[in-house]
């Protein structure tokens, strides 16, 4: 286990809907927080590139038009693919910087979008991705649910980091899942800015015996484009995401944050022997579990709506239609460890 170091959130805006200007302004954001001694490094939910925030996508019940039809192919366009050029080339940041990059980002997957977590070494490593299991109310609209594949805890030399999107945090046997995974870096990138986030992030870390990293966007009404269609208003200085941005030590205590002044980059100094200290007197999967009492079964395995088997192919489990043209990809060098 390494010893003290240091991590970083960022509480920025991505250009909405415009991949290439997003990952430019990552790269830079990266760079920052590497010059700032950051050995990992979390941008906020579905930073690459935009959370369509105020859209309802011409959709009620009975009804969908023409315009949010077009609204949604542009989230779609803006969604990248994994993996892809764009995950190459934010590994590449990772790898220029030293340091890891936990970032979130709009995945698609043929006519799907999921709202995804990707983990990224500092060698430049595609490590594994997180797909948000439950999108959050209208979400569910334009973004698929993940499955148990993706509960996804990689193992680096700064300990076990692992991600929960967003409202994803209030699903008690979610969290329960990724404690017996024996997560010691809890990444929680979100879009929620409400006062009850801080006091929901500091009950984790206690919970879990964990670190915890939160990273919201800081986004203002000029971040989106021109015609983006929103309640918010037209005055381009409005806030639309006031962030909250935090980070939490494993006994609740608020080492960074919440900031609600505009972008920035938290820090703080972790100490992974922090963990031990607090587990001492609590340890929700060990000695203070009552598995005579209570049990959780998680099913880990991919649930692929098309399957193909060939009658001359060795007996396994079946292949996912969408990934038999990804097995080559550069981005599956590292594998992830759950």
């Amino acid at each position: 286990m390494k010893g003290p170091y240091t991590v970083a959130v960022v509480q920025a805006a991505p250009v909405g809907f415009d991949v290439e200007r997003t990952l430019q302004k990552l790269g830079d954001l990266t760079a920052d927080a590497s010059r700032r001694g950051a050995s990992l490094t979390l941008f906020p939910e579905a930073f690459v590139s935009a959370y369509p925030r105020g859209l309802d996508f011409g959709a009620v019940v009975g009804s969908r038009s023409p315009e949010g039809r077009e609204q949604f192919r542009r989230h779609w366009e803006s969604a990248i693919d994994v993996p892809g050029p764009h995950v190459d080339r934010m590994a590449g940041l990772a790898r220029a910087n030293r340091t890891h990059l936990v970032v979130g980002v709009i995945e698609r997957s043929g006519g799907t979008l999921y709202c995804t977590v990707l983990f990224l070494g500092s060698d430049g490593r595609y490590l594994g991705k997180h797909r948000k299991l439950m999108p959050t109310a209208s979400e569910r609209l334009v973004w698929g649910f993940g499955d148990g594949s993706t509960l996804t805890v990689v193992d680096t030399e700064l300990g076990r980091v692992g991600a929960v999107i967003c409202w994803e945090n209030y699903m008690p046997l979610l969290r329960a899942a990724m404690y017996a995974k024996g997560i010691e870096i809890y990444c929680a990138p979100t879009a929620d800015a409400r006062a009850t986030w801080l006091p929901s992030m500091r009950h984790i870390a206690q919970e879990g015996r964990c670190f915890v990293l939160s990273a919201n966007q800081f986004a203002r009404r000029k971040d989106y484009p021109a015609d983006y269609p929103t309640a918010f208003g037209d005055d381009p200085q409005s806030v639309i995401s006031r962030g909250g941005s935090c980070i939490i030590g494993p006994l609740g205590e608020v080492l960074a944050g919440p900031d609600f002044s505009g972008e920035t980059i938290l820090t703080a100094a972790i100490d992974p022997y922090d963990i031990a200290r607090a587990r001492m007197d609590f340890d929700a999967v060990g000695h203070c579990a009552r598995p005579d009492i209570f049990q959780l079964l998680v099913d880990e395995s991919p649930r692929a709506p098309v399957t193909f088997h060939s009658g001359t192919r060795p007996p396994g489990p079946p292949v996912a239609a969408r990934d038999v043209d990804r097995r080559a990809g550069s981005s599956r060098a590292g594998d992830p460890v759950r």
